[in-house]
């Protein structure tokens, strides 16, 4: 590849985005493997995975912390509570449905999840830390079934 179609892809990857993705598409698509800008986009496709896991991650988090509020602090039950875990296991269903292979990540993630819901429960309800248990009190089934909620 000419040290011009690399400068050219470059800028185009610096100052396009949605065009180089455009653009690398259609290379592919005609099957033009010698203008592929393939250092961008083998970054492109692992910064995918390393998002999708973030997200899971965050969506986790944030079904946890609810999950707790609702249960050490039930006179602060709200709709919107009950409608943000709703929306957040839906995203993690998705993700999981979608991705089948994040399942594992899942469980290896959903200890340390906890112990991060954990410190922000305490923070946010300004309980005690040792209010909450340190090992997570939910299942990772009950915490995504949409009908669970903790006594």
């Amino acid at each position: 590849m000419s040290t011009e179609l690399k400068a050219s892809q470059k800028s185009l990857y610096e100052v396009d985005f949605v065009r180089w993705i455009e653009t690398t598409a259609e290379q592919l698509r005609t099957q033009n493997y010698a203008s592929v800008d393939w250092q961008n986009l083998i970054e492109e496709i692992e910064d995918m995975s390393r998002r999708e896991r973030k997200s899971l991650k965050s969506n986790l988090i944030v079904i946890l912390l609810h999950l707790v509020k609702w249960q050490y602090q039930p006179e602060f039950r709200s709709g919107s509570w009950r409608g943000s875990i709703r929306e957040h296991r839906r995203r993690v269903n998705d993700d999981l449905k979608d991705s089948p292979s994040l399942v594992p990540y899942l469980q290896e993630i959903f200890a340390e999840c906890y112990m991060n819901t954990r410190e922000q429960a305490a923070d946010e309800t300004g309980l005690l830390l040792e209010t909450f248990p340190v090992a997570c009190p939910y299942l990772p089934e009950q915490v995504l079934n949409s009908e669970y909620l903790p006594k």
